[in-house]
């Protein structure tokens, strides 16, 4: 399974997988991300799959079982095992993400996407500033250096912003919000990718002076002023990945 920051450490290149278990589950995963497997269409054999993968039966039924709790693949008994359609995916799951966005999702799926991610994150925000406590406090001013210390290295400062996210959503103590911070890395990770990809050789500048103001209004349990500045920081990764700013 991927772990917070997995999709990040990723941005200049695919990991590589760790078990074969893991490696048939990205291989799979991916290709029914792709196209490779068809929606609604049953996948080949339990043979063809591995002699495709090297793997062995009990590798490939585990992956199986792995991915139908994902909700991309269903078994049927004397069918086989058919490939869902999106709708029953888990989006919520770092693995899928991880898939989908390898696989350079459509401009309707990040404007979603960001969309979720405005309303999540400025609910959390709120609730951050009324419940956060010293060791919030002190991770968020930690992850604001770090991620000024390594505004010119793309990967490091990309972590650095999604921790300082995943933060704030601990700070609001509401598991819910908590386990929405795989849809904060993928943002994250849209917003740097464009930039990395033209060059960029600053990547906290522009926005230093509102991820400094969250820690400010952080302080004083200021959930307004929090959220008007955070608000200002989604906008502008919004247009980094090249979709709309929700009002």
């Amino acid at each position: 399974m991927s772990e917070p920051g997995s999709l990040i450490r990723s941005l200049s290149g695919r990991q590589a997988a760790r078990n074969f278990h893991t490696f048939v589950i990205n291989e799979i995963g991916a290709g029914i991300v792709s196209g490779q497997f068809p929606l609604d269409k049953t996948l080949p054999n339990d043979a063809e799959m591995m002699d495709r993968y090297g793997v062995s039966r009990t590798v490939l039924r585990e992956a199986f079982k792995t991915l139908e709790a994902k909700g991309m693949v269903e078994a049927r008994a004397k069918v086989g095992t058919r490939v869902l359609q999106r709708t029953r995916w888990n989006l919520f799951d770092r693995q899928v993400l991880s898939w989908i966005f390898d696989g350079q999702p459509d401009h309707a799926f990040l404007q979603s996407l960001f969309d979720v991610r405005h309303t999540l994150e400025l609910q959390a925000a709120r609730a951050a500033a009324l419940r956060r406590t010293s060791d919030h406090m002190r991770m968020l001013h930690y992850w604001l250096n770090q991620r000024n210390a390594c505004a010119t290295m793309p990967e490091p400062c990309a972590m650095a912003e999604f921790e300082f996210h995943r933060t704030l959503c601990e700070a609001s103590q509401n598991p819910l919000l908590r386990a929405s911070s795989g849809l904060t890395e993928f943002a994250i990770a849209a917003a740097f990718a464009p930039r990395m990809a033209a060059g960029a050789i600053d990547f906290a500048s522009a926005t230093a002076s509102l991820y400094a103001e969250v820690v400010a209004a952080m302080e004083h349990g200021d959930g307004t002023r929090v959220n008007a500045a955070l608000r200002d920081i989604l906008a502008a990764d919004a247009q980094n990945a090249g979709v709309s700013a929700p009002n």
